[in-house]
C-alpha cells in the first residue's frame, strides 16, 4: 500500500463520518444484491466514484445496500440530495450513471428519462 492510497481512504472515511454528522450535501446508493451484482453494479459504482474524483466533488457519500426488491431493473442506485426526496435510478449503465451524477448530483436536475421513482410512493 502506498501513501496515496492511504490519503484515498482517509478522504473517504471524512466523507463518510460527515453524512453521519449531517454535512453531505449528497448520498449515492448502489444496490448491491446478488441481482445487482450479476448485472453490473460494481461498474456503476466505480463509474460514480471516478466521476467524483474527476469533479473532486466531496460533499458526497456513497453507500451500498442489498437488493431492492426490482431485480429485473438492476442495476439501480438511490439518489438523495440534502432536503429533496430520494430518487430511484434503474437500468443502469456506466455511461447512464455518469450522466446522472452529472445532471442531479453536481447540478440538481432529476434525469427523468432514467428514474423509476422519486420518494417512496411517488412515479415520474
Amino acid at each position: 500500500m502506498r501513501f496515496e492510497d492511504l490519503d484515498k481512504i482517509t478522504d473517504r472515511m471524512r466523507k463518510v463520518m460527515s453524512l453521519r454528522e449531517g454535512s453531505s450535501q449528497a448520498k449515492i446508493t448502489v444496490h448491491m444484491g446478488t441481482c445487482g451484482l450479476s448485472a453490473g453494479a460494481r461498474k456503476i459504482m466505480k463509474a460514480l466514484i471516478q466521476c467524483a474524483d474527476e469533479t473532486a466533488t466531496k460533499d458526497v457519500i456513497f453507500s451500498t445496500s442489498a437488493c431492492a426488491g426490482l431485480c429485473s431493473r438492476e442495476p439501480m442506485i438511490t439518489i438523495e440530495l440534502a432536503g429533496q426526496a430520494p430518487v430511484k435510478y434503474v437500468d443502469l449503465t456506466e455511461e447512464k450513471a455518469k450522466r446522472i451524477f452529472s445532471e442531479h448530483i453536481v447540478n440538481g436536475k432529476i434525469v427523468a428519462e432514467y428514474a423509476l421513482a422519486i420518494g417512496s410512493e411517488q412515479t415520474l
